[in-house]
């Protein structure tokens, strides 16, 4: 085809769909109009209602119009019927949309989202989200209560499982791959899944890292650190945000006029709806700024939220505020508008329906148990590796010893959230094992959280007789996740006693961790040789570790949240702030401990490979740019070792002299580059200079000039440094 003619082509298919997306926008609009027209106070509020599960009551309430959404109801058959009840025995004949948490996967159960966030794999993520919403499509549900794109500081904090770390720059990168995932590029296509941002907003800024705890925070932090990833959400076409249950600075976030409806709907344009966490919205009693659940109703539908999730608070009754004056009707048109655009959006008023057979054909299907792998594999983070122990050699070890209480657990590897995963799904590491070394020696040792000692003295016998020892060790799934925050993170139990037993043998020791959040990892480093950070890997967890101890899958993962020395650091993170006086060992009055270090055990970006890989010649080839510019900067990284790898190559800046403080580095850039023994590659980042910006004193986003630092390597402390300007626009 000749060039100029591709492009008139080109140019009238993407100005085709354009004109097709605006009218078939506008024809759901006028539908919307027509519905509105006919819909009473009462059925306006039914729409405005989700309830959890199923019962006669509720069907009759579905048959009244009462009642708009459902969550926890699974299987076509079930759904089915329901939505019956909904379109063809209401006056209306409105659809139910039907929710789940379908968190990171369906019944193909993937690894558990902080796991997943350390593989920088958004194509791979964004997949594995695409099959989840495949599957749950086909068992009647249409929207899952997910991402979870809380930026999480503090490790105790159970929920720190199910998000992407403790960095914006990549929790936004994250969060846009699992919209796209869950969504696809077509809202009706019978296999997207409507995604939920949640918990809107800084619910991952907990106090002491205990759930559904008070957040404090500024404005500026609120804006440069907890919402960027929802603002990329938004920017993905998420359909739906849920509202937190935590507060802000003394204002609840599902009664939070500033963060729902002047930011999310006025500054971004959000055309969804907003959706309460459960009984959030009837907790604003508990909160102290409602007297009962209608204030707390009005309090709620005034801030933005649209539907109120198992908090009964949006009732008719609300109409007696209508009449004083205290509600407008406006805003129940606005919010009953948004719940219907989605449900047009999504196919439900054409193809209300869900074909049962389909469940048989996709749930559990060959290539999604292989991308459960893959993903599994790219998650895995080695920590530690003394002397080149793994991968492990069978030609040379003649006996290999498993112990540990998670060796053989079938449960704790589904992680927490795992929706409709099956033990019986799961291969646990034992099993992953055993299918490439048939013959291991095992023990349980001890169990998860118990201080029966009563398995140790096998456990050491059989480490007696073993080449090298691999010890599973970590939590098990209902130790991470909502309601799961714990006050010490080291391993619990006895297990860390059993380590040190076992060390006493002088057999090597390969620590495998499963678990959902960084531990605190000092009292047992000192004594392994290797440390292989698993987390929840979901069904094929054991097959996954199996591939890396015995090299058959080089790791690659970096970590995405810091691993404190000590609980007493927690919060700590990268991108702190400099302070007054930087922690320094060889000044007393400086910002540190007198009893413990500063710094963390494995930074942010850590991770290691079974190869090396070396960083040289860092260019930026523009020393001075505009605001409007472009910075480019290159960097040559080389695969120094044996072995073919891929690395994750990290880059920051640093804003030097600023109006406000900024941190002492920002992840602005990441890339995974997979290099061949010897083999280099010159790796380029383009970084709008739009990007460098911050809020200012004004609380409005500019990008200052003056000098800033590059930094380009393989974690967040070792990198190259050069710097650049940025200078006033002439």
């Amino acid at each position: 085809m000749k060039p100029i003619l591709h492009s008139f082509l080109l140019i009238y298919l993407l100005f085709g769909n354009l004109v097709s997306q605006t009218i078939n926008e506008t024809a759901i609009e006028k539908r919307i109009d027509e519905l509105l027209s006919r819909m009473t106070f009462a059925e306006k509020i039914g729409q405005m209602t989700q309830f959890s599960g199923t019962n006669t009551r509720y069907e009759q309430m579905i048959r009244e119009g009462a009642i708009g959404s459902l969550l926890n109801v699974v299987g076509a058959a079930e759904n089915n019927r329901l939505q019956k009840i909904a379109v063809e025995e209401s006056r209306l004949g409105i659809p139910l949309i039907i929710g789940l948490d379908v968190i990171h996967g369906y019944r193909t159960i993937f690894p558990i989202p902080l796991a997943s966030s350390a593989s920088w794999d958004t194509a791979l993520i964004r997949q594995a989200a695409r099959i989840a919403a495949h599957e749950a499509r086909t068992a009647g549900i249409h929207w899952t209560f997910a991402p979870m794109v809380d930026i999480a500081r503090d490790a105790r904090w159970g929920r720190i499982a199910e998000g992407a770390g403790e960095d914006p720059f990549l929790g936004a990168a994250i969060a846009r791959a699992l919209v796209q995932g869950f969504q696809g590029n077509d809202f009706s296509d019978g296999a997207a899944l409507l995604a939920c941002a949640k918990h809107y907003v800084a619910y991952g800024g907990a106090e002491g890292g205990r759930d559904y705890n008070t957040v404090d925070i500024s404005e500026r932090t609120l804006r440069e650190i907890y919402l960027p990833p929802f603002k990329a959400a938004v920017d993905a076409g998420v359909g739906s945000l849920m509202s937190a249950f935590n507060e802000i600075s003394g204002v609840p976030a599902s009664a939070n006029y500033l963060t729902l409806r002047q930011i999310l709907k006025g500054e971004w344009g959000f055309k969804g709806f907003i959706v309460s966490d459960w009984n959030a919205i009837s907790e604003l009693m508990n909160h102290g700024i409602a007297a009962n659940s209608q204030e707390a109703g009005l309090k709620a539908l005034e801030a933005g939220v649209d539907m109120d999730m198992e908090g009964r608070c949006y009732t008719p009754e609300l109409s007696e505020y209508m009449q004083n004056s205290k509600l407008s009707e406006e805003l129940i048109n606005d919010a009953v508008r948004r719940i219907l655009r989605m449900k047009f959006k999504l196919g439900l008023f054409d193809h209300p329906y869900t074909n049962p057979e389909l469940a048989r054909m996709t749930i559990l299907h060959p290539d999604h148990i292989r991308t459960a792998r893959e993903l599994a594999k790219e998650s895995i983070v080695l920590l530690k590796n003394e002397k080149g122990l793994l991968p492990l050699d069978i030609k040379k070890i003649k006996t290999l010893a498993v112990i540990g209480p998670l060796a053989d657990d079938k449960q704790a590897p589904l992680g927490a959230w795992s929706c409709q995963g099956k033990a019986e799904d799961v291969v646990t590491v034992l099993e992953g094992l055993k299918v490439k070394i048939p013959t291991l020696l095992v023990a349980k040792g001890c169990d998860v959280r118990s201080s029966d000692r009563a398995g140790f003295k096998n456990a050491v016998e059989v480490a007696r007789q073993a080449d090298v020892v691999i010890m599973v060790m970590g939590e098990s799934d209902d130790m991470s996740g909502e309601a799961a925050s714990r006050a010490d993170i080291n391993l619990p139990g006895v297990q860390a006693e059993l380590i040190k037993l076992i060390a006493g043998t002088g057999k090597p020791i390969v620590l495998v961790l499963m678990n959902g959040r960084p531990l605190t990892l000092t009292n047992v480093e000192p004594y392994v040789a290797a440390i292989v950070e698993t987390w929840h890997l979901g069904i094929q967890h054991g097959n996954a570790v199996a591939d890396v101890l015995l090299g058959e899958f080089n790791p690659s993962g970096k970590l995405t949240v810091t691993f404190p020395r000590e609980v007493g650091q927690i919060p700590l993170y990268y991108n702190h702030k400099n302070t007054g006086r930087p922690g320094n060992t060889r000044d007393k009055c400086s910002s540190k401990y007198i009893d413990a270090e500063f710094t963390p055990l494995y930074p942010f970006g850590w991770g290691l490979s079974y190869t090396t890989f070396n960083y040289s010649n860092l260019k930026v080839q523009q020393s001075r740019l505009r605001p409007i510019d472009e910075l480019v900067v290159t960097v040559d990284v080389k695969n120094t070792g044996k072995r073919a790898g891929t690395e994750i190559v990290q880059l920051y800046i640093q804003d030097v002299v600023a109006s406000v403080t900024r941190p002492v580095k920002e992840l602005k850039g990441f890339q995974r580059v997979f290099l061949q023994p010897g083999e280099q590659k010159s790796v380029t980042f383009r970084l709008p200079a739009s990007q460098m910006g911050f809020y200012n004193l004004n609380m409005q986003y500019q990008v200052e000039p003056g000098e800033f630092k590059v930094y380009v390597g393989g974690n967040s402390q070792e990198t190259l440094a050069s710097n650049f300007e940025i200078v006033n626009m002439p």
